[in-house]
């Protein structure tokens, strides 16, 4: 009985988020113009590409709308209080929304482990609670089959890079499955306001901070940028050269090719096992986390879509199933990728320690 009910509120938990994103569909395509119809390229872009939040300009010139040179085509205009600008030259260092998910990010992270570690280490033999015990059980094994298994229990030196790596990107993938909470504060103020005008008239209005908190909260999914994952995956390309270097010294140079290659196809296997191959390493690294994090969001937001092109409350309830069921897998591999960046990070570090 017990799991029936776990398994109850499990299902009710992901029906609520499938129907929170089909909430922001049909807030989005009311904001459409009806006579152009329900626009699907423009929801996905909105919900699946990046966007700049707050400006920041090094060296560039702010110019404001109706100033010459203004361009409202420009991707990074800003508005301040009614005030249209964006900045002509310099270097944009714009802060985006996938920057501010990664702030999120960041700060659970820091709620979560920090008193978790605490507890801890006032007592490491103490079981104190099942949070803990959950956290001790991630990082036991991660250390045990991931780290200590793959670079010969010479891991101790990489715990905190490979620990901060996979908890980061579970973080990550698993936000960008939570609804954006600052989309649908914003959504259910304007819902207030609109039944304020209809019946009450108190003249009650979405704050200000309010639509900002909007931006900031945008439920986006940062692994699902390319910029992040090579981030992640140029921080192990660097590692991986460190490492080389570190355990190897200079031979690691002559070392990369290995015994036995013909003279004459030593350069092209050098600049192959020195270069490419762990540039490579690093790009499918890259790419298969950032395809694996947006598939699954583009199969949502697909599903969920279908009610609003076909205009038919009859496609609702086999759309809303089949989110709920990819939610079911996106659940599963938003745990899977963040082990597999980390079991693979590990493993190619492992690789270079030692000459083979």
């Amino acid at each position: 009985m017990e799991n029936k009910s776990k398994y109850r509120v499990i299902f009710s938990f992901l029906l609520v988020f499938s129907l929170s994103f089909t909430n922001l569909f049909a807030s989005e395509s009311g904001s459409q113009n009806h006579d152009e119809g329900f626009d699907f390229s423009e929801v996905m872009a909105h919900h699946l590409g990046d966007a700049p939040i707050f400006p920041f300009n090094i060296g560039g010139t702010k110019v404001v709308e109706g100033e010459p040179g203004f361009d409202p085509e420009n991707h990074d205009v800003f508005d301040d209080h009614g005030v249209r600008y964006h900045f002509v030259g310099g270097l944009d260092l714009h802060i985006t929304k996938r920057v501010t998910m990664m702030w999120i990010v960041c700060f659970f992270l820091f709620i979560v482990f920090i008193p978790a570690a605490n507890l801890i280490a006032r007592n490491p033999k103490k079981v104190h609670n099942k949070f803990t015990s959950c956290v001790e059980a991630f990082v036991t094994y991660l250390k045990e089959n991931v780290v200590d298994s793959s670079l010969d229990h010479h891991g101790h030196s990489y715990y905190h890079y490979i620990f901060s790596l996979f908890f980061f990107i579970l973080f990550c993938n698993l936000f960008g499955l939570i609804p954006s909470v600052g989309e649908l504060s914003v959504a259910a103020s304007d819902g207030l306001v609109a039944l304020d005008q209809k019946f009450f008239g108190l003249g009650l209005q979405t704050p200000h901070a309010l639509h900002t908190f909007g931006q900031i909260w945008s439920g986006i999914t940062p692994t699902g940028d390319i910029g992040v994952t090579l981030s992640l995956a140029s921080i192990t390309l660097l590692t991986i050269y460190g490492t080389a270097f570190s355990y190897q010294g200079f031979s690691f140079v002559a070392h990369a090719v290995p015994k036995g290659v013909p003279i004459p196809l030593w350069p092209l296997m050098w600049v192959l096992e020195f270069i490419v191959t762990h540039i490579a390493r690093s790009f499918a690294l890259t790419m298969r986390l950032l395809a694996n994090m947006t598939a699954g969001h583009v199969m949502i937001l697909a599903l969920l879509g279908f009610i609003f092109m076909s205009e038919s409350y009859l496609i609702a309830p086999v759309s809303v199933l089949s989110s709920v069921l990819i939610y079911f897998l996106e659940l599963l591999v938003a745990f899977l990728q963040a082990f597999i960046f980390s079991l693979l990070t590990s493993v190619f570090i492992g690789t270079v320690m030692h000459r083979h």
